[in-house]
C-alpha cells in the first residue's frame, strides 16, 4: 500500500482518480481506496475536497462503465462476474430494495458487493439519470466524510478505519451513520415512486 500510495501521490490527481474507477469496477480493491483517501487527508498536501472530488468523479466513471456494459451484455455478464447463486440473492435484494440498496452499498463504507449492484442496475434497466445522481450523491457524501475527518483527525482515524474492531466508538458513529443514509435512501426511494406516480397520472 505505501508503494502504490507513494505512485498515486505523484501522478496527482489523475492516479486518484483511475483508482478510483477501477474501485467502481468488478475488480476487488477490499477498502483500498477508503484507506488511501484517509492517509492522503490525512497528510494534507492538498485540501481535504480535492481527494473527495477526484475520487467521486473516478468513482461515478467507473460505475456508469459497469452499469453500461451489464446492460449491454445481460444477466449473463452478471453470473460470469459475481456467480449465479450470488446474483439471484442480489437480484431479489434489488429489486425489492432498489434505490435503498443502491444508497447503502455506495455511501457506507463496508465491503458490500458495490460494483455488483452497479452492474444489477444496468441489467433491471434502472433509470440512468438517477443512478448517476444517487451514485454521485452518495460517493460525496462517503468520500467527503472520510477526507474530512482524516484530515481533521490524521493518524488516529487513519489507526481506526484499519482497525475498526478495537475502536467502539468508530464503530457506533459509523452504525449512526449507516442509519442515517437507510432512512435518507428510503425517504428518497418513496419520493422517487411519488414523482413517477404523479408523471403516470399527469400522462393518462
Amino acid at each position: 500500500m505505501i508503494a502504490f500510495e507513494r505512485v498515486l501521490r505523484h501522478m496527482g490527481g489523475l492516479g486518484l482518480l483511475i483508482f478510483a474507477i477501477i474501485d467502481s469496477s468488478p475488480i476487488p480493491t477490499f477498502g483500498g481506496l477508503d484507506i488511501l483517501l484517509a492517509i492522503l487527508a490525512a497528510r494534507r498536501r492538498e485540501p481535504w475536497y480535492y481527494y473527495a472530488g477526484f475520487a467521486t468523479v473516478g468513482s461515478v466513471i467507473g460505475a456508469y462503465i459497469t452499469f453500461h456494459m451489464a446492460r449491454k451484455a445481460g444477466l449473463d455478464y452478471l453470473n460470469r462476474k459475481f456467480g449465479q447463486r450470488r446474483v439471484a440473492s442480489l437480484l431479489k435484494y434489488f429489486q425489492r430494495w432498489g434505490t435503498v440498496a443502491l444508497v447503502v452499498s455506495t455511501a457506507v463504507p463496508f465491503p458490500f458487493p458495490t460494483s455488483a449492484f452497479f452492474a444489477i442496475a444496468g441489467v433491471l434497466d434502472y433509470p440512468v439519470r438517477t443512478f448517476i445522481i444517487v451514485v454521485a450523491l452518495s460517493r460525496a457524501l462517503r468520500y467527503g466524510a472520510i477526507t474530512a475527518i482524516a484530515s481533521h483527525y490524521r493518524r488516529r482515524f487513519i489507526i481506526g478505519l484499519r482497525h475498526l474492531g478495537r475502536h467502539p466508538g468508530w464503530l457506533l458513529g459509523i452504525a449512526a451513520a449507516v442509519v442515517i443514509i437507510v432512512t435518507a435512501a428510503i425517504w428518497l426511494k418513496e419520493r422517487l415512486e411519488s414523482s413517477r406516480a404523479t408523471v403516470n397520472q399527469d400522462a393518462t
